[in-house]
């Protein structure tokens, strides 16, 4: 099937990442979240973003006028319906996902794909709540997804092969590169992540390093472009806590453990830059370490 309309379910960091890529490559966009204002954001964000990338010369001033016309706003979950291909990037909470697929439901062509960006929960289990398990896969895009190379493309254990094609189809025409993963919890790169940036806080928590010395040592020891807590930071602690616990639930093993740490900074409201704090302080002109 050709797919020519995209819906997003979500207008965060990864649901306008999602619609800023998507309506670049030609694709009309539908975006959806429970607060105008979100939606408003998301859309300065856009504009902002893609007018970075014209004065770098990637795009042109044309291209991207097009791009932000063929992007529409809605609070109205029956507007996404009849899409060729729904995205949901909500919360990385399984019940608030399976809420949003419930709710679309009645709303959906037959031949709507559903997907959605989870970093880590099974795509097995969010189909079985939908009345098109075989039309149904992850569809996992990286952070910043403007920049970011990588799309994990997941099956479900009833996905069929016309709806993996599909959607292999739209990550070529985005530019991108997939990778398929299996339906185990947090996929590749979250489950080989994740743990590192778990066993950073550890390392934190038990002394052995101050969040300086820690992102500073693997930067320039181990070539890594940002340090673990500072990218936990990025990615929001919240979202790091979640997947962690996915994978101790759905794993059980006890190296999944999450840090007690990692728990205690996000009980706290210190999420990251989200919060504008984290393992950081943001507040000043200058990040400062909290601890």
């Amino acid at each position: 099937m050709q797919v020519a309309k995209i819906g997003i379910v979500g207008a965060g960091q990864m649901g306008n990442g999602i619609a800023h890529v998507c309506s670049l490559a030609g694709y009309d966009v539908v975006m959806s979240d429970i607060s105008p204002d979100a939606l408003n954001a998301a859309m300065a964000l856009i504009d902002k973003n893609m007018s970075r990338q014209v004065s770098r010369g990637k795009i042109t001033e044309e291209e991207k006028t097009g791009a932000l016309a063929r992007i529409r706003t809605t609070t109205n979950l029956s507007e996404v319906g009849p899409s060729d291909l729904i995205i949901e990037a909500a919360t990385e909470r399984e019940t608030v996902k399976q809420a949003i697929f419930e709710d679309l439901g009645p709303h959906l062509l037959p031949h709507t794909i559903l997907t959605s960006n989870t970093s880590s929960i099974s795509i097995t289990r969010l189909a079985s709540r939908t009345d098109r398990p075989e039309k149904f896969m992850g569809f996992h895009f990286m952070n910043p997804v403007p920049v970011m190379q990588l799309v994990e493309l997941i099956r479900g254990i009833a996905t069929d092969e016309e709806t993996f094609k599909a959607c292999k189809e739209v990550v070529d025409r985005l530019g991108k590169t997939s990778a398929t993963a299996e339906d185990f919890p947090a996929f590749i790169v979250n489950r080989i992540l994740m743990p590192m940036i778990n066993e950073a806080v550890y390392t934190l928590y038990e002394g052995v390093g101050s969040v300086r010395s820690i992102d500073e040592s693997m930067k320039l020891g181990a070539n890594h472009p940002m340090g673990p807590l500072e990218l936990a930071d990025f990615i929001g602690l919240d979202t790091c806590l979640a997947i962690m616990n996915v994978l101790h639930d759905g794993l059980a093993d006890t190296k999944y453990r999450p840090c007690p740490l990692l728990t205690k900074y996000v009980e706290a409201g210190w999420l990251g830059r989200k919060t504008d704090r984290g393992f950081y302080d943001y507040r000043g002109e200058e990040p400062v370490p909290t601890r």
